[in-house]
Order: C-alpha cells, then sequence, then structure tokens
C-alpha cells in the first residue's frame, strides 16, 4: 500500500455497503418468500450461505490478487475438472446433470466455472502484449479457453449458464478493442449457429419456454396453464404491487402459491408486488450501482489483469441481473437463472461472494505502486 495509508483508507466501503444491503434485502425477501418460515426454513439457511459467503470473500481479498494471476491456469483446471466430476458424481434433478452431494451440500461446479473463465482469461490478456485492433485469429485461444467449460455446461444442460459464461466472454473480449469486421463476422457465426442450436441442442423442455415467449410476445397464451405458467404469475405479481406495493410478508400471490421457484428463479416478483414499483426500483438501482463501481474499479486497476477481473466480475453481476429480470418480466424466455445474491442457493452464493472478493481485492490494492 502506499505510505501512510491503512486497510481503513483502502477498504471499499461504498461496494461492501450495496452488497450487504442486497443481501440483507435477499433475506428479508426469503422469509417472505417461505410464509414467514413456515413453510421452509430456507431464509435461515441462506443466512448460512452468507456468513460462509463472506468468509470466503474476507479469504479472497486476504490473498494478492497477483497469486490468482500466478495460479489462474491451475484454477481453471479445477474447474473444469469439477465440471468433468459432475458427469461422474452428479446427480440429476428435473432432469439435469448440475451438482455433486458433499455431504449434506449439494455443489454447482458450474456456477464456479463463472470465476474460473474471468480468471483465466484475464491471466491470458494479461500476458498478451498486443495493444491495437484484434482479429478473428487474435480471438482463438480465448475462444478456446470458453468453449471447454461451455460444452461441458451445455451437456449438462444448462442453457442459462452457459449463455452467461459467453455473455462474460464478449463483455471482456468487446473491451479489447476488438475490429468491427470481427465483431460483423461472430454476429453472422451466431445466426448461423442458432437453427443448428435449436435442432441439436436444446431440450424439447427448453424448446417450450422459448415458443411459449415468442407466443406471448405475437399476443396468444395458448400455454397459460403449463410452460406460460412461470411468466403468467410472475407479470400478476409485478403488477399487482403498484406503486408502494402490499407491505412486507402480504403478496398474495406468495401467501397463495401462485409464483413458482419464488425463493430460487422468482424471487424479483415477491420483492416487487410487497415493495411495489419504488421498491423494485431501490433494488435494481443498487445492482446498476455494483455494476458501474466494478467499472470504475477496472479503470483505476494497476494492471491489465485486475482491469479485466473487475469488468469480468461487473459483466457476471449484470448479465445474470438482466437475463433474471428479462424472464420475470417477460422480456426474456424462461432459463433458469439465479438473482445475484438474492436467490436462494450456496453455490451461486458462494461464486457471487468470490467474484465480489476479487473486485474488492483489485479495488484495495489500486495504491500500490
Amino acid at each position: 500500500m502506499a505510505i501512510g495509508r491503512t486497510i481503513r483508507d483502502d477498504f471499499d466501503w461504498p461496494l461492501f455497503i450495496a452488497v450487504s444491503t442486497i443481501a440483507l434485502f435477499g433475506v428479508l425477501n426469503l422469509y417472505s418468500a417461505t410464509d414467514g418460515g413456515t413453510t421452509s426454513d430456507a431464509y435461515v439457511q441462506q443466512v448460512y450461505w452468507l456468513i460462509l459467503g463472506f468468509s470466503v470473500a474476507g479469504l479472497t481479498v486476504a490473498i494478492d490478487y497477483r497469486h490468482f494471476e500466478r495460479y489462474g491456469w491451475v484454477v481453471y483446471g479445477a474447474c473444469i475438472l469439477a465440471l468433468v466430476l459432475v458427469f461422474v458424481l452428479g446427480k440429476s434433478v428435473r432432469g439435469s446433470t448440475r451438482w455433486i452431494a458433499l455431504g449434506g451440500f449439494s455443489l454447482q461446479p458450474s456456477e464456479l466455472m463463472k470465476i474460473g473463465l474471468i480468471i483465466a482469461l484475464a491471466k491470458y490478456l494479461h500476458h498478451d502484449t498486443k495493444t491495437g485492433g484484434r482479429t478473428l485469429s487474435d480471438l482463438i485461444i480465448p475462444g478456446l479457453i470458453l468453449a471447454l467449460p461451455m460444452g461441458l455446461v451445455l451437456l449438462q444442460p444448462d442453457l442459462g449458464t452457459a449463455m452467461v459464461l459467453a455473455f462474460i466472454f464478449a463483455s471482456i473480449m468487446m473491451l479489447t478493442q476488438l475490429k468491427l469486421r470481427s465483431v460483423v463476422t461472430l454476429l453472422a457465426t451466431f445466426v448461423v449457429a442458432a437453427p443448428i442450436t435449436w435442432f441439436y441442442l436444446l431440450k424439447d423442455y427448453q424448446k417450450e419456454r422459448i415458443t411459449a415467449f415468442w407466443d406471448r410476445l405475437g399476443g396468444t397464451q395458448a400455454d397459460l396453464l403449463d410452460s406460460g405458467w412461470h411468466t403468467h404469475q410472475s407479470l400478476v405479481a409485478i403488477g399487482s404491487g403498484g406503486l408502494t406495493g402490499k407491505g412486507f410478508t402480504q403478496g398474495t400471490q406468495t401467501r397463495f402459491r401462485f409464483l413458482p421457484d419464488q425463493h430460487t428463479d422468482f424471487p424479483f416478483p415477491v420483492w416487487a408486488e410487497e415493495h411495489g414499483f419504488l421498491g423494485a426500483v431501490l433494488l435494481i438501482g443498487l445492482y446498476l450501482f455494483l455494476v458501474l463501481w466494478s467499472l470504475r474499479v477496472a479503470s483505476q486497476a494497476k494492471d491489465r489483469f485486475g482491469a479485466v477481473v473487475a469488468v469480468g466480475v461487473g459483466a457476471m453481476i449484470f448479465w445474470q441481473t438482466v437475463v433474471n429480470l428479462g424472464m420475470v418480466s417477460g422480456l426474456l424466455p424462461v432459463v433458469g437463472m439465479t438473482l445475484p445474491l438474492f436467490s436462494y442457493g450456496g453455490s451461486s452464493l458462494l461464486s457471487t461472494m468470490l467474484g465480489l472478493g476479487l473486485l474488492m481485492n483489485v479495488s484495495m490494492r489500486r495504491y500500490i505502486h
């Protein structure tokens, strides 16, 4: 640290306060989503996960982030190995094999892979001396770094997490001055790959969710009692909140269990129904602050590795939030995506806290000369 500076001077209080506020709101929301704990003790378990998550983040902050750069490929390799072990030791839930049972805890390696991908891309770009516009040939190695974990995640299948991995990759690479021709080529490749993905990679239930989305955009709701049920009940909950909401634990969609998965993929409608438009704006504003703050940290980082890590963590928070809010508001198909720090789930929370710990790490060491 710079001479005369203390940990108190370098500690990123705005980041800590924003994260803690969202996490607190998430626990309160889980309490309400489980009828004050009468239907589940998920909110209590979430508190335990938060304690562990903040501990993991604290440990991450204590280790100079340049050590993560030094062992970046080891971290990436360990995450890949965990993804492979899913197919050997994993348990199947709702037709997907995404979790490894460790005692009484189920670990979802694809969540940790988000952090592994960010670290690997940051390490590669840290040692890449090219400063001008990048062509497609410059994306071959980064593309391979993405392709391996993304392919394994798609095989589980987990379309939502695979999308986030791709979005993190795209966000990081767009900031490395891709040439316009390269961007156009990538978009054209995506268009060509879309029908292949539809016919050969997507499962039937995933196709149903997408067709339900298109039907809704077209003004029809023929699937209201089937694949369109989640989105319909979500929109009812959000709309019924009005300006100020119905009050804490007073949401009717929540109380009468109309809203499916309201503590995992659909916690935002619970919040919006009880706290209204103003509460929704407050929560979204906190997420927006986290994303913008991560870009601020990236701009002040002392090396390329720290800058890319900060951008990657900000992209992870941004895209997960956008996809989750998009699907619960009917603007995107339902793909199964948790809301960072807000949804119930140990693996999601731990990976998010690990990423935020890295972000705090880069922020606190910005004064190193």
